[in-house]
C-alpha cells in the first residue's frame, strides 16, 4: 500500500493476514485506513477498537510496541469520531481521546526514543495534527520523519508533505524525488510532486516550464487509477484540470 500506492492489492493483503496474524495490531491499524478511506466508518471502527485491544494485551510481552498501537488504536477511534459525527460536535470526544494517545506514546518514547517504527507513526500523526489544529505546525514531525523514522521511503514522503504545508516548496520537492528514487513508480507519491511543482509555479507570472513537470506528474499517477482510491484518482483528476 505505501511502497507501491496500490490499495487494491494491499486490501487483499490485509484481509489474508488478519487471518493469518491475528494477534498483530498493525494490521488492524492498516485495515482501519483502509475503511477511512473507504468511508466505510463502522468497520473503521471495528478495527480501531481491535487495534486498541491488541496494543493493550501487547503491553505485556513487548512494551514498546504495545503502547504505539494502543495510542494508535485511540487516535484511530478519533478519528472516526470526527468522520461519522463532524468536526464540531466530535470534538470534545476527539480531543480526550488525543490526551490519551500522547500519554501512551509518551510512554513508548521513555522505552525506546529512536524507534523507527514509534517515530514513524508519531511523525505521521503529528503530520495530520499540524494540518488540521491551528496551533501545531509540523516542525517536529518534519526532523522526526527525517532524522529517525523508517522506511525511509515513507519517511521522506511524509518530510514532503511537512514542507509542502508549510510552503517550503523546494524542500519539499527534493523529499518527494528522494522518495520517488526509492518508488519510482508510486502514484501517490508522482501526485505529491506534481502538487509541489504546481504550487512552485504559482508566480506572478506561472512558470510554464513547472507546470509542465507538474502536469506529466499528475499524468504518471492517473496512469494507474486502479491501484488507488475512487476518491483520489477525482482529486488528482480535478488538481491536474487546473493546471493549465
Amino acid at each position: 500500500m505505501f511502497q507501491q500506492g496500490n490499495y487494491k492489492q494491499a486490501k487483499t493483503q490485509v484481509q489474508q493476514a488478519l487471518s493469518a496474524e491475528p494477534n498483530e495490531p498493525l494490521v488492524y491499524a492498516m485495515a482501519a485506513s483502509l475503511s477511512y478511506i473507504e468511508k466505510d466508518f463502522n468497520s473503521m471502527n471495528s478495527y480501531a477498537q481491535k487495534t486498541r485491544e491488541l496494543g493493550e494485551n501487547l503491553t505485556k510481552t513487548n512494551p514498546l510496541r504495545g503502547n504505539i498501537y494502543t495510542a494508535a488504536g485511540h487516535f484511530l477511534e478519533g478519528a472516526n469520531i470526527i468522520a461519522k459525527e463532524g468536526t464540531a460536535k466530535g470534538a470534545p470526544q476527539a480531543v480526550s481521546k488525543l490526551r490519551v494517545v500522547f500519554q501512551y506514546l509518551e510512554a513508548a518514547d521513555k522505552i525506546a526514543p529512536n524507534d523507527p517504527e514509534l517515530n514513524l507513526i508519531k511523525g505521521y500523526m503529528d503530520l495530520m495534527l499540524a494540518k488540521n489544529l491551528p496551533f501545531s505546525n509540523p516542525n517536529e514531525a518534519i526532523q522526526r520523519l527525517e532524522q529517525k523514522a523508517s522506511p525511509r521511503y515513507l519517511a521522506y514522503r511524509g518530510v514532503a508533505v511537512g514542507y509542502r504545508d508549510l510552503k517550503k516548496y523546494d524542500r519539499a520537492l527534493e523529499f518527494a524525488n528522494k522518495s520517488l528514487a526509492e518508488t519510482p513508480n508510486n502514484p501517490e507519491v508522482l501526485y505529491l510532486k506534481g502538487q509541489i511543482l504546481f504550487s512552485q509555479s504559482q508566480g506572478k507570472d506561472g512558470n510554464k516550464t513547472l507546470l509542465e513537470e507538474a502536469r506529466k506528474n499528475f499524468d504518471a499517477a492517473l496512469a494507474k487509477p486502479d491501484q488507488l482510491p475512487r476518491s483520489l484518482v477525482a482529486e488528482i483528476f480535478f488538481q491536474q484540470c487546473r493546471n493549465p
